[in-house]
């Protein structure tokens, strides 16, 4: 999996053997949104309504199985990304850990998010919220802090002491971050 933030919620995502892109239209000035959706097999929409992406309860979610070699015949299974509540989406691909973009509060999880990548795409003290909202509800592997420099620094103060085991990295515009 990589990841590439680009400000704001624009993010490009390759999962699975595909790319995603979302919210290109929110793409920061200076970014050619033709050039950023360039090869993207999907284009989501984290914030507001997408007509392409089914509502899900994350709690009753189950990351699918890795096919069997025996089994495997024909194209490798589909990525697929479900809404789990306003703002936040998971996209599922198999083989990888579920990815979990989150913009506003974290919904309630199952016992899968222990082992997410979840990205936080947050403005001011509202990331350290969204953080703190994020592991009252889950333990995931690693957490990805997206945004502005004092966002992020009030972020890791709020998360410190709390992470029990997660991993924790901030993203810089524009660079990717392979997971």
């Amino acid at each position: 999996m990589k990841l590439t933030w680009f400000g704001g919620t624009t993010i490009r995502i390759y999962i699975g053997g595909q790319i995603f892109v979302a919210d290109p239209q929110l793409a920061p000035k200076g970014i050619d949104q033709a050039e950023l959706v360039s090869g993207a097999d999907r284009v989501l929409r984290l914030a507001g309504a997408d007509e392409t992406v089914v509502d899900m309860d994350p709690a009753e979610w189950r990351p699918r199985r890795i096919p069997r070699a025996i089994d495997e015949e024909g194209p490798p299974p589909p990525v697929h990304a479900y809404r789990i509540a306003p703002g936040a989406m998971l996209v599922d691909a198999v083989g990888e850990p579920p990815l979990v973009l989150l913009s506003a509060e974290a919904p309630s999880f199952g016992r899968w998010a222990d082992g997410a990548v979840v990205v936080l795409l947050g403005v001011g003290e509202a990331m350290s919220a969204l953080a703190e909202g994020l592991l009252d509800a889950a333990r995931p592997k690693l957490i990805a802090l997206a945004g502005e420099e004092i966002a992020i620094d009030y972020a890791v103060a709020a998360l410190r002491e709390n992470l029990g085991g997660a991993g924790l990295v901030s993203m810089e515009k524009g660079l990717a971050l392979e997971v």
